[in-house]
């Protein structure tokens, strides 16, 4: 036996190494003169390699069951038994197409509705609603007043006692109305500070030309937000809130007949009369441009620029719905989008880049977008039409095509997981009149767009030629140089008008 001692100055004692010199085996060949796999492949796969995506699985949608309660509201049931929770949504149709000429009235009474119900204040409502550890919203879109109620299975009843209140009784106690009045005031003040905001309220009061119900800000503006009072929001609500406009969507813990039981109990004694509120028609359609034209709002001294391109949408029931999903996916409707990439990745002038169509009962509008530093401004909007441009005159590469197809259809699995993503997804299929078995036609049809389809709908619904162009930034150092780039007319817009104070 043979001991061999090392030292290490690092070390504060030896290191005693011993070697067995006598009956030692004979040395082994090398594992590759054996023929054995490289080391990043050991294991059953090539770790030298991303594995290949396996083919998706084909999209199981939940079972829903549509019954009616005793006063004709709608009811829409999901047993999802996974956790003891529940998830329940009353949607009432109207929303801010309800606001006539009074704007921002829907969202302003739907932000009222927990401020006090029943026989508690505001205070003693929230300090209920977490008792039960409950989460309970209320809320208005375009085409909807929504009241939306998560709960555990055993808090489920006191909770609806609350949901009954809130959506049937609430008081729009004079003093809550004008605080909540003075709050939104404020808020208005605010966002002429806010180039975001500003962006947002130009592209819609030019896109929709007033008398169309998009015209306005949902919020309101400062005059129309002076004027509300309780009785306003009272009548608002008496005329708007109808049994035959409701749809109840439960998710959870519970069977049908439960969920029915269970709001019959709170909701049966609903009835109406007097005046209904109607929807205002629709006088108008979007502007449609002829060449593109550009408006500049002055924000001095910012560091960036805001900008808005877009033009007229589509139809959120149009059969080229599937191919358009694939096309902006591609084009800026995901984190790995060209938009992102090229603004983002390569040329390193913004945080994100994206585009969309807005989905609405009414076609709404498309928007490309981006906050950009002040000093690529013009620069920016360059990229932003070359990608347009090139999306519309050059096909797709196979392998980005499958890309956003995949991106697409693996999302949708992820979208039906808890409660009140389900209830989501039935909610806003049900604007359309869509049952959510319709996702998996969806899936199918994702599958099915070509990279013909991308090319042909981008030539058709993209504004590469013909836009409205926004941009909100410091004008002393932008103009000059996006007027030279020649993309249309520019006029510049006067801040006070836009916000409407």
């Amino acid at each position: 036996m043979t001991i061999i001692r090392i030292s290490n100055p690092v070390l504060t004692i030896a290191t005693i190494v011993t070697v067995a010199v006598a009956g030692l085996a004979p040395a082994k060949t090398s594992l590759r003169a054996q023929g054995a796999a490289p080391l990043g492949a050991q294991g059953g796969f090539d770790r030298t390699r991303p594995p290949a995506l396996a083919a998706s699985a084909p999209l199981t949608v939940p079972v829903v069951r549509s019954a009616r309660l005793s006063n004709g509201a709608a009811l829409r049931v999901v047993e999802h038994r996974e956790l003891p929770l529940v998830h329940v949504t009353l949607q009432v149709a109207g929303g801010a197409r309800l606001d006539r000429d009074t704007p921002g009235l829907a969202s302003f009474v739907a932000n009222m509705l927990d401020e006090g119900a029943g026989k508690r204040n505001a205070d003693a409502l929230q300090s209920e609603i977490a008792f039960l550890g409950a989460s309970l919203s209320t809320s208005a879109d375009w085409d909807n007043t929504t009241i939306s109620l998560k709960v555990s299975r055993r808090n489920l009843e006191p909770a609806l006692d609350l949901m009954a209140d809130i959506a049937l009784r609430p008081t729009f106690a004079a003093n809550e109305v004008r605080r909540q009045r003075d709050l939104r005031l404020a808020g208005l003040l605010q966002q002429k500070d806010q180039p975001r905001a500003l962006a947002t309220l130009a592209f819609n009061q030019l896109m929709f030309p007033a008398g169309h119900p998009y015209h306005n800000s949902i919020g309101g503006d400062s005059a129309s937000t002076a004027a509300l009072d309780s009785a306003t929001v009272r009548r608002f609500h008496a005329e708007s809130f109808r049994p035959a406009r409701a749809a109840f969507t439960v998710v959870g813990d519970l069977s049908e007949a439960d969920a029915r039981r269970l709001l019959d109990a709170r909701f049966s004694g609903w009835r109406t009369s007097g005046p209904e509120r109607t929807p205002a028609p629709v006088l108008v359609q979007p502007t449609k441009l002829s060449g593109s034209k550009v408006y500049l709002v002055d924000k001095p001294a910012a560091a960036q620029s805001v900008i808005y391109i877009g033009a007229p949408g589509v139809e959120r029931t149009s059969a080229d719905f599937a191919a358009i999903q694939v096309m902006n996916t591609i084009l800026g409707g995901s984190f790995s989008s060209r938009l992102m990439t090229n603004l983002r990745e390569t040329k390193g002038y913004t945080y994100g880049a994206s585009s969309g169509f807005q989905w609405r009962p009414l076609p709404g509008a498309f928007l490309a977008s981006s906050d950009v530093r002040t000093d690529v401004t013009d620069s920016s909007l360059v990229e932003f039409f070359r990608e347009l441009r090139l999306i519309r005159d050059s096909a797709v590469a196979p392998a980005e095509l499958e890309r956003a197809k995949a991106y697409i259809k693996l999302g949708l699995p992820g979208d039906l997981e808890s409660t009140s993503q389900i209830a989501g997804q039935i909610t806003s299929l049900a604007v359309y009149n869509l049952p959510l078995t319709w996702l998996q036609e969806y899936a199918a049809a994702i599958g099915s767009v070509t990279a013909a389809d991308v090319q042909r709908v981008a030539r058709r619904y993209l504004p590469a030629d013909s836009a409205l162009v926004v941009v909100v930034g410091d004008l002393a150092n932008i103009r000059a140089r996006v007027e030279a780039l020649n993309l249309g007319p520019a006029t510049v817009l006067d801040v006070g008008a836009i916000a409407r104070e």
